[in-house]
């Protein structure tokens, strides 16, 4: 998304100088990205030499899109170097990794932006605008349901982000964004934290006793994947062969597992509860293996209600289709339909009109690009602020889960404080 960005709609006000990476044949795919857009390729630097590329390129911006538990070092070392930086979602794994880049920031006094591109939805800068403006009073609590279908959820039990310390699991890789959204919409920051979670449908444990597994390591060339509806077919795409078929013989990764397989460390059920500064309250719940896709918000005050219902998919076919040619990867969410809700005391509900944006993220990632490249946006960027109490509600959610107690999100980032 970044590379065609920087080298085709975003070339008036950016330019990408080169890439870095740990895997050459997927800096190459990068490469012919920019060539096919009639530019010359950029210099591709080896990971070790990060810091070489920084100086040499007089790179000025980075973009991070490394693994979540490798994004503190790369946000660190570009600061240090006096860059600034955009960073994909969550701003890092792990507590340690939060306080080294909030320490660098402070530092250096350069600039961190996070990519919560669902900030930029139309749909949900609507719903802060209703909130914002008092239309429901103050904000006393806010329930939030997430629901990632059998080929979105399971997408995230094939790759790296199934081993939490590279992902930090769900909570902290793919909740960081509903995290941001309550931090946003409500204008306030997490302070204390409870969670209870489990591995409830995927592994090898629970695919046996269902009898859902399938006996296969990774899907491509495996037999008994043909017709498991849950296996990722890898060579129905061309691009996604080149990315990661051709790519594997460099470092080993492969990005078709098995998503009832061993050695999955995530969860896939998640249950948080969480106080904040203001006094408001979250209840938030994330399933994985939903057989539809979508969320519910009910963000309630002491004036009203505002409702949020968005279906994403409304159910999973397996297999391929006019729209999802590759086998197991996820339907694109064109047909997304939201309705939101305002219910003020004493009065009958009213149906807020609200546009579905178009492209991924209900187009929230094209006003993001805007936003991070472009000469204007339509709101500030998320910075390191913003990162770091979506990131802290994940990680305290894992501590409690852990734990079996509520957590204190700022003894969490400073135990000594």
């Amino acid at each position: 998304m970044y590379t065609t960005a920087l080298v085709s709609s975003h070339t008036a006000t950016a330019r990408l100088v080169a890439l870095c990476d740990t895997n050459r044949t997927r800096m190459a795919v990068h490469n012919d990205i920019v060539r096919a857009h009639g530019l010359d390729p950029v210099p591709e630097y080896p990971a070790e030499d990060f810091a070489d590329m920084l100086r040499k390129e007089r790179v000025q911006e980075v973009v991070v899109c490394t693994v979540d538990r490798t994004h503190a070092d790369y946000i660190c070392a570009a600061l240090d170097a006096g860059c600034d930086v955009v960073t994909e979602k969550p701003m890092t794994a792990d507590v340690d990794g939060c306080r080294r880049v909030l320490a660098a920031q402070r530092r250096t006094g350069r600039r961190v932006n996070v990519a919560f591109n669902y900030r930029f939805n139309p749909v949900h800068r609507r719903v802060r605008e209703i909130v914002a403006a008092g239309e429901i009073g103050e904000v006393g609590s806010v329930h939030f349901e997430w629901l990632l279908d059998l080929r979105h959820g399971a997408d995230y039990f094939r790759r790296w982000h199934r081993e939490k310390e590279n992902s930090g699991g769900l909570l902290v890789h793919k909740a960081s964004h509903h995290f941001d959204l309550v931090n946003w919409w409500i204008g306030s920051a997490p302070r204390t934290v409870f969670a209870w979670g489990d591995l409830f449908f995927y592994g090898a444990e629970n695919g046996r006793r269902r009898e859902l597994a399938a006996d296969y390591e990774r899907a491509h060339g495996a037999a008994a994947a043909q017709d498991d509806p849950f296996a990722l077919h890898i060579a129905d795409s061309d691009d996604m062969a080149r990315l990661y078929l051709a790519a594997e013989h460099e470092d080993g990764y492969r990005r078709d597992r098995n998503v009832f397989g061993p050695g999955i460390t995530i969860e896939d059920d998640m249950s948080v509860l969480v106080r904040y500064a203001s006094g408001a309250k979250l209840t938030y719940h994330l399933a994985a293996y939903a057989p539809w896709e979508g969320y519910r918000v009910a963000i309630t005050g002491s004036r009203g209600r505002l409702e949020l219902d968005v279906t994403e998919s409304p159910h999973t076919v397996p297999g391929r289709s006019e729209t999802t040619p590759v086998r197991g990867m996820p339907a694109p969410k064109e047909n997304t339909a939201a309705r939101l809700l305002l219910r003020r005391h004493w009065q009958p509900p009213e149906e807020v009109a609200v546009a579905v944006g178009r492209g991924s993220h209900g187009g929230g990632d094209t006003h993001l690009l805007d936003t991070l490249f472009g000469a204007t946006g339509l709101q500030p960027r998320p910075t390191h602020t913003d990162g770091a109490n979506a990131l802290l509600t994940g990680l305290a959610a894992n501590e409690s889960m852990r734990t079996g107690l509520p957590v204190d999100v700022a003894r969490l980032l400073n135990p000594a404080g």
